[in-house]
């Protein structure tokens, strides 16, 4: 099967798309494969697998990690979310600037956003579940996370009415104040 990556205005932030079968019993594709990934020039190492379930308006994010550093290849399983990226490296020429698109679960397609970028989602349909494959194992002493709304970054959610937040993600800080952090220089554009 073939992986067709397609590069976005975000340098380093890319979506993937997968050959697949589909007949009248259903479907079939390769979510992930270490040489085709590899060819392709995608990470081909992932140490951990994350799947989520929320509801209409709910927004999760903007979440990072750098101890270890986590890469994320986000896909939208059931239903549709809109996914974002935000290049949180203190140091690049596009800081603050982010990607936005909304993938169905039909769509078959996933977001891959680098270490050095913060991501995050909000959910378009009654619900919907996200998987996300890291390139890190979650640590929760050396992640953290930016606001979803910090108008520093002005991220066009497609919200259908109020967002629905966890608290963690209501208190998170601004690009600002992560860049004033330590920790930020540890993010480099290369």
């Amino acid at each position: 099967m073939k992986v067709r990556v397609e590069e976005t205005p975000l340098p380093g932030v890319l979506v993937v798309a997968h050959e697949f079968f589909e007949d009248p019993r259903g479907f079939f594709l390769e979510v992930y494969r270490q040489d085709l990934f590899r060819e392709a020039g995608l990470p081909d190492r992932f140490v951990q697998l994350n799947h989520s379930r929320s509801t209409k308006n709910v927004v999760r994010g903007l979440h990072f990690q750098w101890d270890p550093p986590m890469g994320k290849l986000m896909r939208v399983t059931q239903g549709a979310a809109f996914l974002v990226a935000v290049d949180i490296r203190s140091n690049s020429p596009t800081r603050g600037k982010w990607y936005g698109r909304e993938l169905k679960a039909n769509s078959r397609e996933q977001i891959w956003a680098p270490a050095g970028f913060a991501r995050g989602f909000c959910v378009q349909s009654d619900f919907a579940e996200i998987e996300y494959l890291c390139t890190g194992t979650y640590s929760s002493m050396g992640e953290s996370g930016i606001c979803w709304n910090d108008p520093a970054i002005g991220i066009d959610w497609p919200l259908h009415g109020d967002a629905v937040l966890s608290e963690r993600d209501r208190r998170a800080q601004t690009l600002a104040e992560w860049l004033e952090r330590p920790e930020a220089r540890l993010f480099l554009y290369a």
